[in-house]
């Protein structure tokens, strides 16, 4: 692999403190997943207790990650992150597929998915920018359909808006980032401190309800995952397990930080630092947000907030209407710092990738402000198209197709292949361990073999889970990274 750093006029500058190292971490993090999936997730497990349960098991796991991948980060502190530790630990072809998933729908989805929750948000200010607002009508096709409306309109700007903002230079990008991740976590501060202490609801608010028994709050599996009764006596363990869903893709951009690592000062020092001070400080906000939700609101209430926003739902509960717009504002300046990070991060991969002739040449460039533009731009206009389908449903009354959009299906696609390359990076530790033993090593994974076997065994459990219980979706993913095998053939004859 080639060193990005090189004086070959296609270098990266090293202009990342741990301050914006950790704010990547955080900013990319933080979106709108901590204020949409509690409600999809509790209607899954049908209790207070177990709702929290899932949060906590999926933060176990992101702390387990961010202290496996410091080891070998700090090991490898080149652009790309897990592109060049898997490439180290198994094969190059393995490092391409995560690229190229990376690519296609796991980094380009996520950031389409952020964008369309700005643009939603943003319709609670401007009523303009709605989902049923129609600059082209729906053109169906089968299950999906392709539009464009204001909220669609509104997604995609703002996706092209930080890619040529982030284009301009590391500088103005990590600005934005630090001032963005900032104010985000000090709003969703806020909104902990504001249900904990102003909206604890003594008498209606979920924690009456029954925390451990999700049937004597009227719970059935039967409506919650009717796939799940052919499992019996694990049925509800499956069903937990896809109640973690939304949760893992809240925290699944945890290791963008990786991504730049070539541009991060002290790298061996300052990359397992920013992982682990950055994890922790977003799974500790979000299981404090979660148990405001279940101070503050009903069971009811957070199961079936308006469009699954139970940030809003919370703020209204305890403001009225000014609190919906004042939520709303402040899921606008998270997910707009969530997509920055996200598009700063996840360019690095496809540079790197060029960069080992396994992907686009003109990739493997930077311009004079030393950031690799011409993967932002790719990265960008994927992205964008991504926004542009949606789902369609027929409605049983009127006959009438209904459109919603990938949100959801997306959120799946993305968490089943994450989890398999996720483990995969993992398990790189200690197969590097046992490969190249003498190797040198800043900082060894805390709490090894323990901490990568957690991380490992929940991430194979949690596949078959959606395997079993989401198979469509979930293997509309893998069939996505798969596509990358005769492509990857194809480069390497190239190179």
């Amino acid at each position: 692999m080639q060193d990005e750093n090189a004086d070959d006029g296609k270098k990266l500058v090293r202009g990342l403190s741990l301050i914006d190292a950790t704010t990547i971490v955080v900013g990319s993090m933080i979106g709108s997943g901590i204020f949409l999936v509690s409600a999809e997730s509790s209607r899954l497990v049908g209790s207070p207790g177990w709702l929290l349960v899932a949060w906590i098991l999926a933060g176990v796991m992101t702390l387990c990650g961010a202290l496996c991948l410091g080891e070998v980060a700090a090991m490898m502190p080149k652009a790309g992150g897990p592109y060049v530790f898997l490439s180290e630990a198994y094969s190059p072809g393995v490092g391409f597929l995560f690229g190229w998933s990376q690519f296609l729908v796991v980094q380009t989805g996520t950031i389409a998915a952020v964008a369309v929750a700005f643009a939603n948000f943003s319709g609670v200010i401007f009523p303009q920018i709605a989902s049923t607002n129609y600059i082209v009508q729906p053109v169906i096709l089968g299950n999906y359909a392709f539009s464009l409306s204001t909220q669609q309109l509104t997604g995609i700007v703002i996706i092209l808006l930080l890619t040529v903002v982030n284009t301009r230079g590391l500088k103005l990008g990590k600005l934005i980032q630090n001032t963005f991740t900032f104010t985000k976590a000090a709003s969703l501060f806020a909104l902990v401190v504001l249900g904990l202490f102003v909206g604890w609801n003594a008498s209606g608010a979920a924690f009456t309800s029954d925390w451990w028994h999700p049937a004597a709050n009227g719970w059935t599996i039967e409506a919650a995952q009717p796939a799940a009764i052919s499992a019996g006596s694990l049925a509800f363990l499956l069903v937990l397990g896809r109640a973690m869903t939304g949760p893992l893709f809240s925290q699944s951009a945890w290791n963008n930080v990786t991504f730049t690592a070539g541009e991060v000062e002290n790298p061996q020092r300052n990359l397992p630092r920013a992982l682990f001070i950055g994890c922790m400080i977003v799974v500790t906000l979000y299981i404090l947000a979660n148990l405001a939700y279940v101070v503050t609101l009903p069971l009811a209430g957070i199961q079936t907030a308006t469009q699954n926003r139970v940030g809003t739902a919370l703020m209204e509960n305890i403001f009225g209407p000014g609190g919906a717009i004042a939520m709303a504002i402040a899921i606008m300046i998270s997910t707009f710092g969530c997509n920055n990070g996200l598009i700063m991060a996840g360019a690095r991969v496809y540079y790197a990738m060029a960069r080992d002739g396994l992907f686009f040449s003109r990739l493997a460039t930077t311009n004079r402000f030393h950031v690799p533009a011409t993967a932002l731009v790719a990265q960008g206009i994927w992205a964008a198209i991504l926004v542009l389908p949606r789902t369609v449903t027929v409605n049983a009354t009127t006959g009438a197709a209904e459109f919603g959009n990938v949100y959801t299906q997306l959120l799946e696609y993305i968490v089943s292949v994450e989890l398999v390359f996720g483990a995969l990076a993992v398990l790189a530790v200690v197969v590097l361990r046992y490969r190249k033993p003498d190797a040198d090593r800043p900082y060894r994974a805390w709490g090894y073999p323990v901490v990568p076997f957690i991380f490992v065994v929940l991430s194979v459990l949690l596949i078959l889970n959606l395997a079993y219980l989401a198979g469509a979706t979930s293997g509309i993913g893998y069939l996505i990274a798969f596509t990358g095998i005769p492509v990857y053939f194809i480069w390497r004859k190239k190179v």
